[in-house]
């Protein structure tokens, strides 16, 4: 990292491309193609790389039950492939590559926290929000973002936390692990109806959690205006209000146009205003700190170019041109509804 550049890390190591399976989307060729970008872009560079080490079986157990991490880990066998669901494989060293993308995740949190560094972003699978206390699913194993979460509350002395998900899913995992949690924002976007089916306008969280979760259960057909317009006006007012101390973002690009297993529309410049509209909130909130960990997105050149533009908007820097440009420039459909209903449910009204 050169001396005049922004102090952002990255988190990245070998081992998360030892699990995968033959023709399954969530493959080690996603995460080779981010890596093949950002080192060809030169903002690896740029950035200072963060060893990621194991989480303990003690880390795991801050959200996950015992028996959910026993599951996970008697199934990464020698030469087996296991399903544990019709979506959710374990291989032989998918167990390893979970604990390092936890480990990852936890050690980027403690170096922003620490302020060895402003911000990170963790190149790591497999990705982690659909991960419940109890269950793998969704293609996630263990909840990335959700235990480095309870690492910062129960280690590090942090009282109040927000997690931004703007994967195209619904992090259920994550809201499960925070429901009645009153320490920690859950804020997601995500399309609806789709997998897994939850995230909708009356999930609000429940007991000291009530209104720590905001749900915008969107239409398919979303594009940039409409997700700008809810980052603006929903994110940054109840981020204000909860004012916490570190953002933590599971950065799933699969709302991007090109991506294959969704619906929505956005464009990586409207990652690149997402991200910068972040960083503001980072920079007002809490001393810039704010730690980004990959989720979904199979598209691996929308999903390269929506990451270096997130990166780009933590250097500081204005976002290259994409080859994919801005997408289908068709209106999208009426939020009007919805976030109104949403600022009801929040008493943002």
């Amino acid at each position: 990292m050169r001396p005049d550049m922004a102090r952002v890390g990255y988190v990245y190591d070998p081992i998360h491309l030892e699990h995968g399976v033959l023709g399954h989307p969530e493959s080690p060729a996603r995460l080779r193609a981010v890596m093949r970008h950002l080192e060809d872009s030169g903002l690896l560079g740029d950035m200072a790389r963060i060893p990621a080490l194991n989480a303990s079986p003690d880390d795991l157990r801050l959200i996950h039950s015992a028996a959910m991490v026993e599951r996970v880990r008697d199934a990464a066998q020698p030469g087996s492939e296991h399903w544990l669901d019709v979506d959710t494989y374990v291989v032989e060293h998918s167990y390893e590559a979970g604990l390092r993308a936890v480990g990852g995740v936890m050690a980027a949190a403690d170096a922003v926290a620490d302020g060895d560094l402003d911000s990170a972003f963790c190149l790591v699978r497999p990705p982690g929000h659909h991960a419940t206390p109890s269950r793998a699913m969704g293609f996630c194993l263990f909840n990335n973002v959700a235990i480095a979460a309870a690492h910062l509350l129960e280690h590090r002395g942090l009282e109040r936390l927000a997690i931004i998900d703007f994967d195209v899913h619904h992090g259920n995992g994550t809201q499960d692990a925070f429901y009645r949690d009153g320490r920690v924002l859950y804020f997601s976007t995500h399309q609806y109806p789709f997998y897994p089916g939850t995230g909708n306008l009356g999930e609000i969280g429940d007991g000291a959690g009530r209104r720590r979760i905001v749900n915008v259960p969107l239409p398919a057909g979303c594009g940039d205006p409409e997700y700008l317009r809810i980052y603006r006006e929903i994110c940054v007012s109840i981020a204000q209000r909860c004012r916490p101390q570190i953002l933590l973002v599971s950065a799933g690009f699969d709302a991007h146009f090109a991506d294959p297993l969704a619906g929505m529309l956005v464009s990586s410049r409207g990652y690149f205003q997402i991200a910068s509209m972040l960083k503001e909130l980072a920079d007002e909130l809490c001393e810039g700190r704010i730690v980004y960990a990959l989720e979904g997105g199979y598209d691996h050149e929308a999903l390269s170019w929506s990451v270096s533009a997130c990166i780009n908007s933590l250097l500081g820097r204005p976002r290259p041109d994409d080859p994919l440009g801005a997408g289908p420039q068709i209106t999208g459909p009426d939020v009007d509804p919805l976030l109104a209903g949403v600022k009801r449910a929040h008493t943002l009204l």
